[in-house]
């Protein structure tokens, strides 16, 4: 449940728990593809009139590449999120805070998870530290051996 009725909320807090499946459409325009459903939970609560405060959890894998030889990886994401709405005007241009209409009927945590998920996967991932890369000349993988170009000899 990533879309929380407001009135809900009265009661106190609501907890949320959902997933997001590989393909789905709050991930387009993301460089990167799920490897399998993202699990998210958490727990959604009134702060103020108009404000909010959802603590959660982002769980699931993220396919990507190594950055030194394109190796195909899978990413573990394991990340913790913070997140504020709020209707008050006053913070709507914070960029810590998620802005809402003050006749919102709803709290959309989408939006959030998106961007949570795109700061929580590595950016430049390595298959391991020591990735040897590619050749710069031929692009032979370099952690399967040396290629001609590394052993001195300039065939090109």
């Amino acid at each position: 449940m990533l879309l929380v009725d407001v009135r809900n909320l009265r009661q106190g807090p609501v907890e949320t728990r959902g997933t997001i499946e590989p393909g789905d459409p709050l991930l387009e325009g993301l460089a990167m593809e799920l490897a399998r459903p993202l699990e998210v939970d958490g727990r959604l609560q009134a702060t103020a009139e108009g404000e909010y405060f959802w603590k959660g959890r982002v769980r699931g894998e993220v396919l990507g590449s190594c950055r030194r030889c394109l190796s195909p990886l899978t990413l573990p994401v394991d990340a913790e999120v913070g997140v504020m709405f709020s209707a008050d005007p006053d913070v709507q241009e914070d960029p810590d805070v998620f802005p809402l209409p003050a006749t919102a009927s709803a709290i959309d945590l989408g939006q959030a998870v998106r961007e949570e998920l795109a700061l929580a996967v590595e950016a430049f991932p390595l298959c391991r530290e020591d990735c040897a890369g590619l050749c710069p000349k031929c692009g032979a993988d370099l952690n399967a051996g040396p290629c001609v170009h590394a052993q001195g000899s300039d065939n090109t």
